[in-house]
């Protein structure tokens, strides 16, 4: 299972990308192989590409797309709070194929009555999909909402068959 570490400096990340069903997927990683970023987004001429040293993290990423893997094992490190350390953990324990509101994520982590807070640090999220901050909606089982926009998540909820209401 993946789970979050303390922060890394994303000064020393090495990057690479692929095109995906999603649109070009940025991903990096710190000199000790940790995930520490991804994004709906090409990589520009001055970014340090590794492909070498984002091997894994490129092969998971692609089966996930492919609809043949379900769960990551990648060993993470974004940069946030405490708190948003927590709730990204949270985001981790969310099985494949389920969606929970903001309000079962903050009771799931232990903070009730915190599900505003929960949805700031969604948004802030610097690992989506790996942390799948689109597994949550809103109460109503409407879309709620998504950094990299509500084009993606619909097709990262429809990757997983998660229905919204209508």
């Amino acid at each position: 299972m993946t789970k979050t570490v303390e922060r890394t400096n994303l000064t020393t990340a090495y990057w690479d990308s692929i095109d995906s069903p999603l649109g070009p997927v940025a991903f990096g990683v710190d000199g000790e192989g940790r995930l520490v970023g991804l994004m709906f987004t090409r990589l520009g001429p001055e970014v340090r590409r590794a492909s070498d040293r984002c091997m894994t993290v490129r092969s998971q990423l692609e089966e996930y797309l492919s609809g043949t893997r379900t769960s990551f094992d990648l060993e993470l490190a974004p940069a946030g709070t405490a708190f948003q350390r927590r709730v990204w953990n949270g985001l981790t324990e969310i099985p494949y194929g389920e969606a929970w509101s903001y309000a079962q994520l903050a009771t799931h982590i232990g903070k009730p009555r915190a599900a505003r807070a929960v949805g700031q640090a969604n948004g802030r999220n610097p690992i989506p999909v790996i942390i799948p901050c689109h597994r949550v909606i809103a109460a109503d089982r409407s879309i709620g909402g998504f950094s990299s926009g509500l084009p993606i998540k619909r097709k990262l909820l429809a990757l997983e068959r998660i229905e919204l209401a209508a």
